[in-house]
């Protein structure tokens, strides 16, 4: 299934995604009758992401029955598409691909890296424009990535059990201030700042719609690709990631217990 969210006067609204049209999940469990009398209580579940993600796998099952009554459909065109989630936090790996690391073969980290992105401010949806401020940088980047989102809360996360906790897969242009991120010491080796290199306005957009696990057979196979102005700059597969997406569950969980909502960005 995806997921997304939009706008309508105003009010952010979920919605079920198929093809080229979208279901209004509130207007359509109204209009189900007697399935909206029978999970009244649950309602509250599609209020907004955050609560159809605490919701667990009984707020997806439901969906599925919205679906299938094929009402209050509209079409995507008609209306402008939000960021699918707020996360509370986005958690980072960095130098992720084999031949991201071969282009820098001064990097020798044997464990992801980690940084943070903050997402009141970075968050940005799909067609909104990322803001470019010369006074923070004279060289923007782009990253496109698989972003994991958490959907059940776990601490020291064994990678075997690691699909267990995660609600679906977006993806994040982890836009990047080369210039601060990078920057060379007199001898000719390279420091690293994450906090201003990846950290600013719009710098975390994010969708446009969130999948669920079950229509993704494997995870490790999904293509890459990022076009500037029509022009092909990113072409990639999660399978030449460094550091899977079990792993990276498993590492970020060593450090902090991951929460429904949360996102981890793959690097």
């Amino acid at each position: 299934m995806r997921l997304a969210r939009y706008d309508r006067a105003g009010e952010d609204r979920l919605a079920i995604v198929e093809g080229d049209e979208l279901i209004d999940i509130l207007d359509a469990v109204d209009a189900t009758g007697g399935y909206y009398s029978e999970m009244a209580e649950k309602r509250a579940w599609f209020a907004d992401m955050t609560s159809l993600i605490a919701a667990g796998p009984a707020g997806v099952e439901y969906l599925q029955t919205v679906a299938d009554a094929n009402v209050a459909r509209m079409a995507q065109a008609d209306v402008k598409l939000l960021a699918p989630l707020d996360p509370g936090i986005i958690l980072c790996s960095g130098e992720n691909y084999w031949d991201h690391r071969e282009e820098k073969p001064e990097v020798t980290a044997k464990e992801p890296e980690f940084f943070i992105k903050i997402p009141a401010t970075g968050v940005i949806g799909p067609g909104d424009d990322i803001v470019w401020d010369t006074k923070v940088t004279q060289k923007l980047d782009y990253e496109t990535e698989l972003a994991i989102v958490i959907g059940k809360a776990g601490r020291h996360i064994a990678e075997d059990k690691a699909a267990e906790h995660i609600f679906g897969f977006t993806i994040m242009n982890d836009v990047t201030a080369r210039d601060r991120q990078v920057k060379m010491r007199p001898d000719g080796s390279c420091q690293y700042a994450l906090g201003p290199g990846k950290n600013f306005d719009t710098c975390a957009p994010l969708g446009p719609v969130i999948v669920t696990p079950d229509e993704i057979s494997d995870p490790q196979n999904l293509a890459l690709s990022t076009l500037v102005n029509g022009e092909l700059r990113q072409n990639n597969s999660t399978a030449k990631m460094i550091w899977g997406v079990a792993e990276l569950v498993h590492f970020f969980s060593t450090f902090l217990t991951l929460q429904p909502g949360w996102v981890i960005s793959t690097g």
